[in-house]
């Protein structure tokens, strides 16, 4: 495994590569999941690479940005020991000059559910992904279905700048009890991770009353949120998977979400349908 620091000669190790290019971009902290990620990018690959590189520009003001885990040597290892071929550690000057060009996030999808608590966040977001795609140009690029308002964006994006690249989803990853995994997790203190079980479980009703034919989804959210008790929830959301409202559960077309705040971390998760 190679380590590169610096887009030029990132671009340049790859511009000769033969065979394809799966890319995962991450902020690093590295578990299961990404573990999986890089699982399906080796699987379908013959070239992968890694970004490692904590976005200041999608770190709201109060955020965590100077908190969020670092474990580099950790990280380094987990890459080498999956088969990584490049991991690409860049550091925010060598991404962002002083007078940027500006990517906006679409005015309806990327300030709704998580655009709402964190209005700007998604800019941030899109703005990195362009540019990483645009320093790797890979033929596949894989993100985790747990941040899946982030991946319908990306996908947007990519669709409407016509990019060559296929934005490829994976499952979301859990612990044993349910728990998505998410490298905020290691904020949580024993008691919160108790608390932060009710955000899968109410997922799970979710699932059962779908199961039971039961379709509304103002009945669906009041046990999700009976579930939730007493988190602060910052949305409990069912919509389609071009994020449109519903008001009855569509098979094969739906995910249900859960933002919700444990102590002072804020989590994701979600079922699709």
């Amino acid at each position: 495994m190679k380590i590169v620091h610096t887009p030029d000669e990132l671009k340049m190790l790859l511009k000769d590569a033969k065979g394809s290019v799966g890319f995962v971009p991450t902020m690093g902290a590295l578990h299961s999941g990404h573990q999986t990620l890089i699982s399906e990018a080796r699987k379908a690959n013959d070239i992968v690479v890694v970004s490692i590189f904590v976005n200041p520009t999608q770190f709201l003001e109060g955020e965590d940005l100077s908190s969020y885990p670092r474990r580099a040597d950790a990280d380094e290892k987990v890459c080498e020991l999956s088969g990584v071929d490049y991991l690409f550690y860049p550091e925010a000057s060598s991404i962002y000059g002083r007078d940027e060009v500006s990517l906006k996030a679409p005015d309806v999808r990327g300030y709704i559910l998580e655009g709402t608590s964190r209005p700007g966040h998604f800019d941030g977001v899109l703005t990195v992904v362009m540019k990483l795609l645009n320093i790797v140009r890979a033929d596949r690029a894989y993100f985790g279905q747990k941040d899946a308002q982030q991946l319908m964006l990306i996908q947007e994006m990519v669709r409407q700048l016509f990019m060559d690249v296929d934005i490829v989803p994976v499952q979301t990853v859990r612990e044993v009890d349910g728990l998505a995994l998410s490298s905020r997790n290691v904020y949580l203190s024993a008691p919160e991770r108790e608390e932060a079980l009710k955000i899968a479980r109410s997922l799970k009703r979710a699932g059962k009353l779908v199961m039971q034919d039961i379709l509304s989804v103002d009945r669906i959210k009041v046990e999700m949120l009976a579930v939730l008790e007493p988190l602060e929830v910052e949305h409990v959301a069912i919509v389609d998977r071009a994020f449109n409202p519903l008001e009855t559960i569509e098979i094969d077309n739906t995910i249900i979400l859960v933002e919700a705040m444990v102590g002072n971390t804020r989590l994701l998760d979600n079922i699709w349908i």
